[in-house]
């Protein structure tokens, strides 16, 4: 069983920084999906693609890997760029 340890992006339609905090456990994908041949929905013989586990620190999130002897990848967090911007260059 293989994990993926990151801290999500903000969605592009939230302006706002509450929540971006936590850390995130997903499990990689073991099957393939393929389409069903009842409803054609994307299917999966794993139900662990839909499992996805919220840490407060990496720490608390890398500990809970290797207590469950989880084989996990860190994705290393990107630093957030602000380039100052005035009200006033909007008008120019």
């Amino acid at each position: 069983m293989k994990a993926r340890i990151y801290k999500p992006t903000r969605n592009t339609m939230q302006s706002g920084r509450a929540r971006v905090n936590n850390w995130v456990l997903e499990y990689e994908t073991e099957t393939k999906r393929a389409p069903e041949a009842l409803m054609g929905w994307t299917a999966s013989g794993d139900t662990l693609n839909q499992v996805s586990i919220p840490f407060d620190t990496i720490e608390m999130a890398i500990q809970f890997a290797e207590k469950k002897g989880i084989e996990y990848t860190v994705t290393p967090e990107r630093e957030r760029q602000v380039t100052p911007r005035s009200y006033a260059d909007n008008f120019r």
